[in-house]
């Protein structure tokens, strides 16, 4: 078992074409299952062309009516990349990561208005994608740091998902899926949606969550993970330091007035039963911990 991909999932690439697309798309087919798993490329200009044996089609829908893929990857430039999305979610595909960073707002405000109602769940943008260790990955996480196993990570943050495998690894300890769900201010599936998919998953035992300043998504999942979860959780916020109304990294992570602090978070997490640390080199050992 895992969450939203496998190594049963059919995957194309929108803008397979580009030397993003290409280099990524190349990585993960290398990885695991990749080589069944990625059948398609998209690009309206070059359709009957092929990426390294990958037929590319002009639209996502005759993408998906030829090759059957369901998932999609978006590495599409930023001004075109909300229209991508879009045509995915017309074409009525189960998921869409999309990878690409500095969407302009307005952008992805229309795109998540034309998605109410719609089947396609979205992950991103912004974000460095999605991995089940040894069967598929699909996005620019490396895959050789990761192990198959029954810890769950989802996390704002591209770079700390990468810190935490590397601390779970240390401790002897595989994941399930691991998830960067991105940190731009409107984005897909949420710290709440993805806990809610770990915590049905047989083969979760516990989930290490990640966030950081800006917004309110992690106080929301905490306070769900009060009442519901069947689950050991582990928590961390990056940005405890951050000064108010100053962006830090991401286009979401920034404090405004008392709101989105890392303090208010972490203190939420701790009110909700969530195991918290203050100190990023202690997540690994902590969800160890938890498991205990």
């Amino acid at each position: 078992m895992s969450i939203l991909i496998n190594k049963n999932s059919r995957v194309m690439t929108q803008g397979i074409t580009g030397k993003t697309g290409q280099f990524h798309t190349r990585l993960c087919r290398e990885y695991a299952s990749g080589r069944d798993c990625f059948v398609a490329g998209v690009n309206p200009k070059k359709p009957g062309e092929s990426f390294e044996g990958i037929p590319i089609y002009g639209t996502v829908k005759e993408a998906k009516q030829a090759t059957g893929a369901t998932v999609s990857v978006i590495y599409v430039p930023p001004a075109s990349a909300s229209a991508a999305i879009d045509e995915a979610v017309d074409a009525e595909l189960d998921l869409v990561i999309c990878i690409t960073e500095g969407i302009p707002v307005r952008d992805m405000l229309n795109t998540r208005y034309k998605m109410e109602g719609k089947k396609t769940r979205l992950v991103g943008p912004n974000c460095p994608g999605i991995i089940t260790p040894d069967e598929l990955k699909i996005g620019i996480m490396p895959g050789y740091i990761h192990k198959k196993g029954r810890v769950g990570v989802v996390s704002r943050s591209g770079t700390l998902t990468y810190e935490a495998v590397a601390q779970l690894m240390e401790q002897g300890l595989g994941q399930s899926t691991c998830i960067g769900i991105g940190g731009d201010p409107i984005n897909g599936l949420k710290h709440l949606d993805i806990m809610k998919l770990f915590n049905e998953d047989d083969e979760t035992d516990a989930v290490l969550m990640v966030g950081e300043i800006g917004g309110t998504d992690e106080e929301d999942c905490a306070y769900w993970i009060k009442d519901n979860m069947q689950k050991p959780v582990v928590g961390f916020i990056a940005g405890v330091t951050a000064p108010p109304g100053k962006r830090m990294g991401h286009a979401g992570a920034i404090i405004s007035g008392s709101h989105g602090t890392a303090q208010e978070k972490l203190a939420v997490m701790e009110a909700c039963g969530i195991k918290v640390t203050h100190n990023p080199a202690e997540m690994g050992k902590l969800l160890k911990s938890a498991l205990c």
